[in-house]
């Protein structure tokens, strides 16, 4: 079994980034993952991507880095078919190109704490939409691989589709990118790394627009 890792203590010559100050030393992270059924504990994790983001010199958000990987089901995963008719996923697919998670889940948290150093944050924060199912297959594909550095908070994330209920009326992804006027092809839909960057996308335009508004920074 893997122990949560410890907030990473800010070091003397490292200094907080904007992103690092408007969300409290937290560094967002969006997450999709795409898997063989709703149960974190039996059912494959079959695709994951992460997109980190970056803040300019204005403190406007925007995407920087996508990372994603096809996953080999763990051995024993359970596999609905009606979740791989959702998803497109052609396990056998020559292209697929996966990698067992025990090699992937290291990789992608490496990356993270990559960035999490590099905006002198303390930990990453998952955003996903629905965020909770993301956070639950990230946490027991942890779990699986022993792994003893997992980068993000273990129960804290922002969920765009809550988000998006607020600031737009709906909680769709599609439905919610279409008002927000972010383009969205449902051919491409459902691939870990397009619905990540589209999410992505949606958490940067809701950040921003409360900017906009005068909601950041909080008034003296």
């Amino acid at each position: 079994m893997s122990t949560l890792e410890p907030a990473v203590e800010l070091r003397d010559d490292r200094t907080k980034s904007g992103l690092a100050e408007r969300f409290r030393g937290f560094l967002p992270v969006i997450v999709d993952v795409e898997t063989g059924g709703f149960n974190a504990d039996t059912d494959a994790l079959l695709e994951i991507a992460a997109v980190t983001l970056d803040m300019d010199e204005n403190g406007i958000l925007h995407r920087h880095e996508t990372f994603d990987f096809h996953i080999d089901p763990f051995e024993g995963a359970n596999i609905e078919q009606s979740a791989l008719d959702f998803t497109g996923i052609d396990l056998e697919s020559p292209e697929r190109d996966a990698l067992p998670e025990e090699i992937a889940i290291p990789e992608l948290f490496k990356s993270i704490r990559r960035a999490i150093k590099a905006h002198g944050c303390t930990r990453a924060v998952m955003v996903a939409h629905n965020a909770h199912f993301d956070l639950g297959f990230v946490n027991a594909a942890a779990e699986r691989t022993e792994v003893k550095r997992n980068p993000f908070h273990p129960f804290s994330c922002f969920d765009t589709a809550t988000l998006s209920g607020l600031a737009f009326g709906q909680t769709v992804l599609a439905k919610t990118c279409q008002v927000a006027s972010i383009e969205f092809s449902n051919s491409e839909a459902h691939s870990a790394a397009y619905d990540a960057e589209k999410t992505a996308d949606l958490f940067c335009l809701i950040v921003n627009r409360w900017k906009e508004l005068g909601g950041w920074p909080l008034p003296e």
